[in-house]
């Protein structure tokens, strides 16, 4: 049977909430008609995850199966070594794949596995939206003229292009600067927004008293009122990359705070539209070759965003809007059109899943498993009872997110902020409030109602503790290492 072309196509930072098929409160104002048409033809997911909300080692776990504490990357300060574990492209072009890596990398290394790769240069740092530079293999680091997006696209169209009639299946990973900050978009973009409000979340102003203590006064926001960092104070000034607001001088907290909400969300929606537009741009060209049908379309990010929901930005937290990623698959030879999957998924999967999908076995290293089965819709396929997840970057950098991990099941969310740096690398030295938090996701899916100290959800919490501590020694992350973490979570009740 003829192995099918994956083309794997990964944004950085894109929240589920900013592609229009997911209908959430966005979709009335923005729509993204080439990521629509994948659902439209293929699988949406409702609940894929990531693992570690933040984007190296999202990435390295996509690449090798497996939990930052066993590939080494648990941080964005840390750095991948390809060679040392599994390598999902190196897996795969010793299957006879022809593969190549387009676009951001992120993972401190060079890549290891693909025929040909062009990365943003230099793989620690982001790279620019404007006239970026990247690594190419066999030619060092090339500068280019124009913006980013559409760089990255007509690389890949190039590519393709190239090696049309070519027998040999082929692994693209095309992957996307957008829509990380600080969003600069194209010029084509520029006034798509003109005269139009964009709805905002009903948590934008949200009372958290109802939060543990460990959480409630942390992270970066999107109104003034964070003690630690703003979106307002910190960005929305003569250095903001798209400039400042103005204006706002006599206006009332929660006016200043739409106001910055309002540049924030158009400014971040303009560089999905780029996206967007570089989907359709591929899809054209595998359909004009002919393959449009024998290749697996997989559109995600390495993790999800903040869009002002709990006056959140940037990423790192694990309520629903950072831990979720989009997830879309088209492969009408074996998905449905118009398939909605709800079943638990997370990026420890992915390289199972490609892999089996090529007909190669996956090593047992791997900690996820294929979910092939469940992307075509078999009843009989094997199923996650719950997402283990963990944020290792103790209060780093501008966002003062306190270090935490936790369990998602089809019905709870159950959270410990340890607050503690361990030997995290980036983490501050300096120690947070320990606490938990549960959440009913069925019943409260907007997570604005924590549970943990209700009586009435005692014996809940104490299963799905014993249910966390069952996945923490299955995943080989028990933290036997950490006697003060261990201390900190007997004092708090856990």
């Amino acid at each position: 049977m003829k192995r099918p072309n994956i083309l794997y196509i990964m944004a950085d930072d894109h929240a589920a909430n900013a592609i229009s098929c997911y209908g959430s409160r966005l979709a009335s104002v923005f729509q993204t008609p080439n990521m629509d048409r994948l659902a439209e033809e293929g699988v949406r997911l409702s609940h894929f995850f990531s693992t570690n909300s933040i984007c190296t080692p999202a990435r390295a776990t996509i690449m090798t199966g497996q939990y930052g504490h066993i590939n080494g990357v648990r941080t964005i300060g840390d750095t991948w070594c390809p060679e040392a574990g599994p390598n999902l492209a190196l897996l795969l072009q010793q299957a006879g794949y022809e593969t190549a890596m387009i676009g951001k990398w992120h993972l401190q290394c060079e890549p290891v596995g693909f025929d040909d790769y062009k990365y943003m240069c230099n793989c620690h740092e982001q790279g620019t939206y404007q006239d970026p530079v990247f690594t190419e293999k066999g030619f060092g680091d090339v500068p280019y003229t124009g913006y980013v997006t559409d760089i990255i696209t007509d690389m890949a169209l190039t590519w393709l292009h190239r090696r049309r009639g070519s027998a040999k299946p082929f692994f693209m990973m095309f992957h996307h600067k957008a829509p990380h900050d600080f969003w600069e978009y194209a010029e084509r973009h520029e006034h798509m927004f003109d005269g139009v409000d964009i709805p905002w979340p009903d948590s934008l102003f949200e009372d958290r008293s109802h939060r543990s203590e460990a959480s409630r006064d942390y992270g970066s926001s999107v109104t003034p009122r964070s003690k630690i960092r703003s979106l307002y104070a910190d960005f929305c000034k003569p250095n903001y990359v798209t400039g400042p607001l103005t204006g706002t001088e006599g206006m009332s907290f929660e006016e200043k705070g739409i106001a910055a909400y309002q540049k924030y969300l158009k400014d971040y929606l303009r560089t999905v539209a780029g996206i967007d537009d570089a989907i359709g741009a591929v899809m054209k060209e595998l359909e004009s070759q002919g393959i449009l049908d024998d290749t697996i379309i997989i559109y995600t990010s390495d993790q999800g965003m903040y869009l002002g929901e709990h006056d959140y930005q940037d990423k790192r937290w694990s309520y629903e809007e950072g831990l979720m990623s989009p997830f879309l698959v088209r492969y009408p030879k074996e998905i449905e059109a118009g398939t909605v999957a709800d079943a638990l998924m997370d990026n420890t999967d992915i390289a199972p899943t490609l892999l089996d999908y090529a007909g190669v076995d996956a090593p047992e290293a791997m900690q996820g498993f294929s979910q092939r089965g469940m992307l075509a819709g078999k009843p009989d396929a094997p199923k996650k009872d719950a997402i283990y997840f963990r944020y290792w970057m103790h209060l780093a950098h501008k966002h003062h997110n306190p270090a935490h991990y936790g369990i998602r099941t089809d019905r709870w969310k159950l959270i410990f902020y340890y607050g503690l740096p361990l030997d995290a690398v980036g983490a501050v030295d300096e120690e947070s409030p320990a606490g938990w938090e549960l959440y009913d996701m069925q019943n409260d899916p907007f997570e604005l109602k924590n549970l943990y100290d209700d009586p009435a959800y005692a014996d809940t919490i104490r299963d799905l503790r014993n249910q966390l501590d069952a996945l923490k020694t299955k995943l080989g992350d028990t933290d036997d290492k950490y006697p003060e973490l261990v201390e900190r979570r007997k004092q708090s009740g856990g």
